[in-house]
């Protein structure tokens, strides 16, 4: 029996490797000598360095900028001349106390410190995964860490944040890193909108950040302003109406337009970098999941990744959840043979989330029994 556990966090419970441990402990206990390999995953947001770092990626530990300008200390992971950079780990939301937010002021710079930090580690491919973002900056903070200048009418460098670059009426990218040339970057990012307008990144993300209407409308305003100037220096290609231009508060617009960024989603980059196709070859029963299996995780998120991953292998592929939102004619039709949630296994949702480990046990060696019983197909 050889298994491949390939699960995404469940978030404000466990990682990713501990589900897939749990899950893994579980069907030990049922199964004498299982194959047993864990491959934790996520969807190219927050948890991507954890995934990495748990694939064979060595951590480097950095000081760089929080959202608000005060010191944080971050991670990316590093293997060869690869990186994975991870947003939210220097510019992400949860840094920000609710009270505190300012959408106005929340800057991209340390996800540039970060990146720069990659490059000091001699890596020539960067995957940037900038989900959970804090700033609506439109990325000129991370251009502003890597040597790009923006500047006022007096030639004066304007402030971090997204409500000063309505003042910045030119972009110099003389002094910009030079080893981005050298570099790849895949933007993992699963968001298609523009980087401006009513789908864009101020109107649609603004609000979830602390943005108010008013303060909206600013930031708005220097997206529009900020884009123009950028995309004069830049030969004149309209980013700004590029999908996924509006990801990140407009990072991901810096990034297709000065970092030469390929975009991709998040799940196919991370089943890249962590080899997984490799993992499942050969497999008899792919298991994946994450917290709540719902009709957003039929759209991209790491359990239809894993299921694409392993359905062109061959690979039957169950889900294990926190709790399915999605009833059984729904998650047959999307390709999945079964899918089994902590939440049906427990008395209230509070027993669900304080006893997931053991909960997921239980499921671990459920499945040595049901796939022995032959119910999963293509598994006996």
């Amino acid at each position: 029996m050889r298994i491949v556990i390939a699960p995404d966090k469940f978030k404000g419970s466990l990682t990713a490797a501990e589900v897939g441990d749990h899950i893994a402990l579980g069907m030990r206990a049922a199964c004498a000598d299982p194959d047993i390999t864990v491959v934790p995953m996520a969807d190219g947001g927050e948890g991507t360095v954890d995934a990495a770092l748990a694939n064979g990626f060595s951590r480097i530990e950095v000081e760089v900028s929080g959202p608000l300008g005060a010191p944080v200390r971050a991670a990316i992971a590093v293997r060869g001349e690869e990186a994975v950079v991870e947003m939210a780990a220097a510019s992400g939301l949860a840094l920000v106390d609710e009270t505190d937010r300012n959408a106005l002021a929340a800057t991209s710079r340390g996800t540039g410190e970060l990146i720069r930090a990659a490059l000091d580690a001699g890596v020539t491919r960067i995957v940037l995964a900038i989900g959970g973002s804090a700033s609506t900056d439109g990325g000129a903070g991370m251009l502003a860490a890597l040597g790009a200048r923006l500047l006022d009418a007096e030639g004066r460098d304007v402030a971090d944040g997204g409500g000063p670059l309505a003042e910045v009426v030119d972009v110099d990218l003389s002094g910009l890193d030079a080893r981005i040339a050298e570099t790849s970057f895949m933007l993992a990012s699963d968001v298609d909108h523009a980087l401006l307008g009513p789908n864009g990144a101020a109107c649609v993300f603004g609000p979830q950040k602390g943005a108010s209407a008013t303060d909206v409308l600013e930031l708005e305003r220097g997206l529009t302003v900020f884009a123009r100037a950028l995309q004069g220096g830049s030969g004149g290609e309209d980013f700004a109406s590029h999908p996924g231009a509006g990801a990140a508060g407009g990072v991901g617009f810096a990034a297709l337009a000065v970092l030469g960024a390929e975009r991709l989603p998040g799940v196919d980059v991370v089943v890249d970098f962590t080899r997984l196709r490799a993992h499942l070859a050969g497999a008899d029963l792919a298991i994946t999941g994450e917290g709540s299996f719902d009709d957003q995780s039929l759209g991209g998120k790491t359990p239809m990744g894993v299921l694409a991953a392993a359905a062109s292998l061959a690979v039957p592929t169950v889900v294990v959840c926190g709790r399915s939102l999605l009833d059984e004619a729904a998650w047959r039709e999307a390709g999945f043979v079964g899918c089994f949630a902590t939440a049906d296994r427990a008395p209230d949702a509070e027993t669900s989330m304080r006893e997931t480990g053991p909960l997921l046990q239980a499921i671990g060696a459920e499945l040595v029994r049901r796939w022995r019983a032959g119910e999963f197909a293509g598994s006996a």
